[in-house]
């Protein structure tokens, strides 16, 4: 079984994950969650939901290398408290890890210099350059839902289901047809065909 981390904060935006979140927990998918943070404390999101991490940055001690890191956003990304993080994004992006960042996650990522020669998006390049000043990646920056590339997903706030899409197909959980035809659901609704 292969672990995904889940990267939860105070304020954490609870649904920007949660499409992905249930496909990788189904049975078959080889991939199971688990949630980590700068400590134990129990963190609680955007909707009052109240999670208990499984793993805090300091004892986190994995016995193979994640399949993937999920930055999800919300309310806390640049404080303070949460700077420690880099570390984490920083041993993912050494050992080709994947990171997936949506929302106020991509602007941490411009904060600490990841995103400045990847191809990325985030709530809007204005948005990136006021929260991260330090941010030079505009010339990497593309006007999308959400990008993938190489290891690197970025989405906007309102892009959860074009996240949890580039997700899936970076994991191999679903390709081709199977992706399209999951995305389309989600995007659209399911309307019955007209007899």
């Amino acid at each position: 079984m292969n672990d995904v981390l889940l990267l939860i904060t105070d304020g954490f935006a609870d649904w920007e994950a949660s499409y992905v979140t249930a496909e990788l927990n189904k049975p078959g998918t080889g991939f199971r969650i688990r949630t980590i943070a700068v400590d134990l404390e129990p963190k609680v999101s955007m909707g009052g939901l109240r999670v208990i991490p499984e793993y805090s940055l300091t004892d986190y001690k994995p016995d193979a290398k994640p399949a993937m890191l999920i930055l999800p956003g919300g309310t806390s990304w640049l404080e303070e408290r949460n700077v420690p993080v880099r570390e984490l994004v920083a041993s993912c992006a050494r050992d080709s890890v994947p990171v997936a960042a949506i929302c106020d996650a991509t602007t941490f990522l411009a904060r600490y210099g990841f995103l400045d020669h990847e191809r990325h998006t985030g709530n809007s390049l204005a948005y990136l350059k006021e929260g991260a000043p330090e941010y030079r990646g505009e010339a990497q920056y593309v006007d999308a839902q959400s990008v993938s590339a190489g290891n690197w997903i970025t989405a906007n706030g309102t892009a959860a289901v074009e996240f949890a899409a580039h997700i899936l197909e970076k994991l191999g959980v679903l390709e081709g047809e199977g992706l399209q035809e999951w995305y389309a659901i989600f995007k659209k609704g399911y309307a019955p065909q007209s007899v």
